[in-house]
C-alpha cells in the first residue's frame, strides 16, 4: 500500500510517499481501507521529531491519528464490523495510509449525511474537545466557556459540543474573519487576541464572574491571563503548548479561587481507556452528528500526494476548521 513514511525528521519536504507492506487484521482486529484522514498539530510535531509514536515504535513510521473508510477484512472474533462498512477513528498513528488495522471497538460508524472527507475530521477533535468537557473539566449546563484557538480543529468542535451542552461560549481568534466565523458557529462572544486582552473581555462579558471552564492550547504565555479570567472554582485544561510548556503563576490566586487546573493527551493512553472513550462518545455524541445538531468543520482538502503543502497550510494557520487529506477513492 501507499503511505506517507518519515525516513527523517525535517520541514514538510520530507513528508514522502513510499509503499509498504499490507497491515494484516489479527484477532479483534479490522482493516479499514482508508478514503480520508486529517492533519494536525501533533503531525506536524511528529514530522519535526518532537512528538515521536507511543511504544512499540512501528516498523515503518506513518503520520496520522484518524481515518474514514470502509472495512475490507475482519480479523478472527469480529462481530461487529463486516466488509463494506463505513467506518471513522481514532489511531495512534498510522493514517496517512491506504489501510489501517485497528481494534473493532475503536471504530464509529460513519453517519449517512457526512462524506469520509467530513468523517475524517471528526475523530481526534471531537474527541479531544468531548474528553476536556465532560472528563477533565466537569462542565455544567449554564457554565461559561472559554475556549482559546477558536478556528482551531479543536477549538470548532468544542464550540459546538458546549452549546449543545448549555454552556455559554467565547473563544478567542487570531484574526477578525476566524473571529465572525466562530460566532457564526455557535460562539456568543469572539474576541481578537490581537487587538483585546481576552482577560479583560471575559470578566467584561460575564459581570466580572470569569469563566468556569477554559480550554487552553497555548501554554504557558496565557497562563497568568488564564488564571485572572476564570471564575472561583473554575477549571482549566491544558490542551496544547504552542505558548510555551513552562511558566510561573500566581498561586496564591489560584488557591483563593479554588481552581482545578489539569493536562491531557489522547494518543499515549492505553488502547482500553481509548476504547471506553469511543463507546461513550458513540453513544452520547454520534447522535449529534446524526440529526445535523453538530458538523464537522473541514477548511480545505488535499489530495495524499499534496501532504507537504497540507503541513505548510497549517504551519501558516491559515486553516479555519480541519485540514483533510484525501487517501482513496
Amino acid at each position: 500500500m501507499r503511505a506517507v513514511v518519515l525516513d527523517q525528521y525535517g520541514g514538510p519536504e520530507v513528508l514522502r510517499i513510499r509503499e509498504i507492506p499490507d497491515p494484516q487484521p489479527g484477532a479483534g482486529e479490522v482493516r479499514v481501507r482508508v478514503a480520508a484522514t486529517a492533519v494536525n498539530r501533533a503531525d506536524v510535531l511528529q514530522r519535526q521529531g518532537r512528538y515521536p509514536p507511543p511504544e512499540p515504535r512501528p516498523e515503518h513510521e506513518v503520520p496520522g491519528l484518524e481515518f474514514a473508510g470502509t472495512v475490507d477484512a475482519v480479523g478472527p472474533g469480529v462481530t461487529a464490523w463486516r466488509p463494506g462498512d463505513r467506518v471513522m477513528g481514532l489511531l495512534a498513528g498510522g493514517g496517512y495510509a491506504e489501510q489501517v488495522v485497528t481494534h473493532e471497538r475503536m471504530l464509529l460508524r460513519v453517519p449517512d449525511r457526512l462524506s469520509f472527507e467530513e468523517a475524517a475530521a471528526i475523530p481526534e477533535v471531537f474527541f479531544t474537545a468531548y474528553d476536556a468537557l465532560t472528563d477533565k473539566a466537569g462542565l455544567r449546563m449554564g457554565d461559561v466557556v472559554l475556549v482559546h484557538a477558536g478556528g482551531s480543529g479543536v477549538g470548532t468542535a468544542a464550540i459546538q459540543l458546549a452549546r449543545a451542552m448549555g454552556a455559554t461560549v467565547l473563544v478567542t481568534a487570531g484574526s477578525d474573519e476566524k473571529a465572525r466565523r466562530a460566532v457564526e458557529l455557535g460562539a456568543h462572544r469572539a474576541i481578537n487576541y490581537k487587538t483585546e486582552a481576552f482577560d479583560e473581555v471575559v470578566l467584561r462579558e460575564t459581570g466580572g464572574r470569569g469563566a468556569d471552564v477554559i480550554l487552553d492550547f497555548v501554554g504557558a504565555s496565557y497562563l497568568e491571563r488564564n488564571l485572572k479570567a476564570a471564575a472561583v472554582e473554575g477549571r482549566i485544561v491544558f490542551i496544547g503548548t504552542m505558548g510555551g510548556a513552562r511558566g510561573e503563576f500566581d498561586i496564591g490566586l489560584a488557591m483563593r479561587k479554588r481552581l482545578r487546573l489539569a493536562g491531557t493527551t489522547l494518543r499515549a493512553r492505553p488502547v482500553e481507556q481509548k476504547m471506553v472513550l469511543t463507546q461513550r462518545f458513540a453513544r452520547q455524541v454520534l447522535p449529534l452528528f446524526e440529526s445535523g445538531q453538530v458538523r464537522p468543520v473541514v477548511d480545505r482538502v488535499f489530495p495524499l500526494d499534496e501532504v507537504a503543502a497540507a503541513h505548510r497550510y497549517m504551519e501558516e494557520n491559515r486553516n479555519f476548521g480541519k485540514i483533510v487529506l484525501r487517501v482513496g477513492t
